[in-house]
């Protein structure tokens, strides 16, 4: 005779699940963007708007005069300098290392960056006041992304964890290019000589062997400070200076991995978090269907729920086809195209573009909010579904059929 009572450890899995691995940047992600919601639609929506965008008493630097500006040119830079670090060590000597390696995901990325793109232009109707909001539906938020396969464990093929995890890598070196080349006005070129001069000396410290921690920090906020003058998006510092950093000290450790162990934590549940809490905050008071509806959320959310999904899937499968790249091993063609859908999360990435797409324009903005918002929700509940009902668990056939 069996005991029918679940020991309290498995009771309670699926909850740890929610909170520990993969899941927990992605799940801190959703309470974060629903608590920014929550607080911009109280009674304590004109303190939160005064938190980020009130003016400061001081301000050290003076470009960045709004706790808002802070977040978005200081705190992300952090972000993207993990980014550049993770990118460089895949480059090197990880998933993305050799041409055959990288020749799946980086066409998966071009596709599913270039289909929002166009999804976006097409529900966009040619209003030229919009045309600068084509690349918020082409990013992919990888936390968010690799946090709801968290919660499905050992049901999904690694082999796809890891395609999901190079395709957004790849995808945020594409969104890196497109901030630095389209949202990129009024250059100064003396800054932007003096943010040159400080990557050579930083490649420079690189080439001589340099390998200790602190001459490298002190070199990149200076290139941050000279790049937020210079007119390009202070952020983009943050991914040059990361390839500056040696791959390995003398000791033969690596050092690139060290500082991105070290960073990476706070990035995802402290910069990432203050980040989406400061952005994600939009006032519903009055916006009914027509609102939800409107030619610019209507745009994202498309670009990024069909957009993503139709790009990065017929990308792969056209490539497999041909025999000019194969699927991730093991993995079948529903599951392929749940974590085509999983792509469309684009939370942290699309509302950074989203800010850059429209400054100064407060109404547009919030409307981008709200298409990322509904976009990337549609995408994470629809990708897990499928992924839900076409992975198996591997223990779902290791019962006794007696």
């Amino acid at each position: 005779m069996t005991d029918s009572k679940l020991p309290l450890r498995s009771v309670f899995a699926p909850v740890r699940a929610l909170f520990v691995g993969d899941a927990s940047a992605g799940v801190l992600l959703i309470l974060i963007a629903i608590a920014a919601m929550v607080v911009a639609n109280s009674a304590l929506a004109p303190a939160y708007d005064e938190l980020f965008h009130g003016v400061l008493g001081w301000t050290p630097v003076a470009k960045l005069t709004t706790a808002h500006l802070w977040i978005n040119d200081g705190l992300m830079a952090i972000f993207f300098f993990v980014v550049g670090l993770e990118v460089k060590r895949e480059l090197i000597c990880g998933q993305l290392a050799t041409p055959e390696q990288r020749r799946l995901p980086v066409l998966a990325a071009v596709a599913g960056m270039a289909a929002p793109a166009a999804v976006y232009m097409f529900f966009a109707g040619g209003d030229p006041q919009l045309t600068r909001g084509w690349a918020i539906p082409a990013a992919t938020d990888i936390a968010f992304a690799m946090g709801v396969l968290g919660l499905l464990g050992s049901r999904v093929p690694a082999s796809l964890r890891l395609f999901l995890l190079t395709v957004a890598i790849v995808d945020d070196i594409g969104a890196v290019l497109v901030i630095a080349v389209f949202y990129t006005a009024n250059l100064k070129l003396m800054w932007l000589v003096a943010s040159l001069v400080v990557l050579g000396v930083m490649f420079g410290m690189n080439r001589a062997h340099v390998s200790r921690i602190w001459p490298y920090i002190i070199m990149a906020l200076i290139l941050w400070f000279c790049v937020l003058h210079s007119g390009i998006h202070a952020t983009i510092a943050g991914v040059v200076a990361a390839f500056a950093i040696p791959m390995h000290r003398k000791d033969g450790n690596s050092l690139v991995e060290r500082i991105e162990h070290g960073l990476a934590p706070w990035s995802a549940y402290a910069i990432v978090p203050i980040f989406g809490f400061a952005n994600a905050g939009v006032e519903l008071d009055g916006i009914g269907l027509d609102g939800l509806v409107a030619p610019l959320p209507l745009a994202i959310a498309a670009g990024l729920v069909f957009g993503k999904q139709v790009g990065i899937f017929s990308c792969i499968l056209i490539a497999d086809r041909l025999g000019f790249a194969k699927r991730p091993v093991g993995a079948s063609w529903p599951e392929i195209w749940g974590v085509s859908i999983l792509c469309g999360i684009g939370f942290t990435m699309s509302l950074f573009i989203g800010e850059l797409a429209f400054p100064n324009y407060r109404e547009l903005i919030d409307e981008a909010k709200i298409g990322i918002l509904l976009g990337s929700l549609v995408s994470a509940i629809l990708g897990y579904v499928i992924l839900r009902l076409t992975t198996e668990h591997p223990d779902d056939h290791s019962a006794d059929p007696a």
